[in-house]
């Protein structure tokens, strides 16, 4: 008999998460049967999304939703052997049985000198999303100007690097002073504290006098209405996130866009990458390359002790991370 760790939402998060929303659990799991695995977790996610989806894809009482890097253990499914890892939405636990229809493995070529972790993030969930929504969504082209907001986290460090190899100019905006001078490393045209600055609307007008072609969104509210009206004509918003507006116990309220979007005549599109699923094995092999080549430059924050989790999802959603925001059991 195996015991598993299991991080449980014990109510439905009001405003900030806080440390009572939470509680370990220990389950005795059950042998794998004909078909199934059995997983250990070896490095966890956090990520801005598990906020507001918790709310409409739980209940309380249900363990913490999330993805894992985990060790196959125990193995009666040929295709995932003992000593092999995969990537699973196992959530908040460090053991779990599973049958292997929700696990994808990590790919074959994966290089010994770099950390799985990655598949958790550049070569994850976020370098997708970063990719697909500047393909898929924007269709940014060579010399275009792009904007993206929460430039140093996950999805954004990618979403700016991404652009540079296709040749365009890159503004970002963060929250600190460290978060700036990576961005500047990641080779961003223009980067600024949106904290600091005297006017976010003359900082956006200077960083790109001409205007924005694209706005990869990742934060919404106040951000967002400032933004959108130095946007050029016939610009394209790919909304990936709404971070500014998950932990409201009250729902911000106006200015609203219409008029803005229709005089420019803007395309807003919402998206998840899990649209383009079925592109999923070729896109990870295309970020994988342009890490190998060093265009990809990726820098994780790193909590250790599975026992930290619901600490590094809050610090996650105060924004303490440059980079992907991970757990190491």
């Amino acid at each position: 008999m195996v015991q598993a760790k299991v991080w449980i939402l014990t109510k439905h998060f009001e405003g900030f998460p806080k440390d009572s929303d939470f509680e370990l659990k220990v389950e005795e799991l059950p042998e794998p049967k004909h078909g199934e695995v059995l997983l250990e977790a070896v490095f966890l996610s956090v990520d801005p999304y598990m906020r507001p989806f918790s709310r409409v894809r739980m209940k309380e009482g249900d363990a913490m939703i999330g993805t894992q890097v985990a060790k196959v253990i125990q193995s009666n499914n040929p295709a995932f052997p003992v000593g092999s890892h995969v990537v699973g939405r196992c959530g908040w636990r460090t053991h779990t049985v599973s049958d292997g229809t929700d696990l994808i493995p990590i790919m074959p070529e994966w290089p010994q000198d770099i950390s799985l972790s990655l598949a958790l993030g550049t070569v994850g969930m976020p370098g997708l999303t970063a990719l697909y929504g500047i393909e898929e969504v924007l269709g940014l082209q060579k010399g275009e100007t792009l904007l993206v907001n929460a430039a140093a986290g996950a999805v954004g460090s990618v979403v700016g690097q991404i652009a540079k190899i296709k040749g365009c100019k890159v503004v970002g905006s963060a929250g600190t002073d460290a978060k700036v001078a990576y961005l500047k490393e990641l080779g961003f045209d223009v980067a600024f504290n949106y904290k600091t600055v005297g006017s976010l609307e003359e900082a956006l007008k200077k960083a790109s006098p001409e205007g924005y072609d694209c706005f990869f969104e990742n934060v919404g509210g106040y951000f967002s209405t400032v933004a959108l009206p130095q946007m050029k004509n016939f610009g394209r918003i790919a909304v990936c996130g709404s971070i500014s507006v998950y932990n409201d116990s009250t729902p911000q309220t106006g200015p609203y866009p219409h008029l803005t979007m229709i005089f420019k005549q803007l395309k807003m599109e919402g998206f998840m990458q899990s649209r383009w699923e079925h592109k999923h094995p070729e896109s990870l092999k295309r970020l994988m390359g342009w890490l190998k080549e060093g265009k990809l430059k990726k820098r994780e924050h790193v909590t250790k002790g599975f026992e930290n989790m619901p600490a590094a999802f809050m610090g996650m959603l105060q924004g303490d991370n440059i980079g992907k925001a991970i757990v190491a059991v």
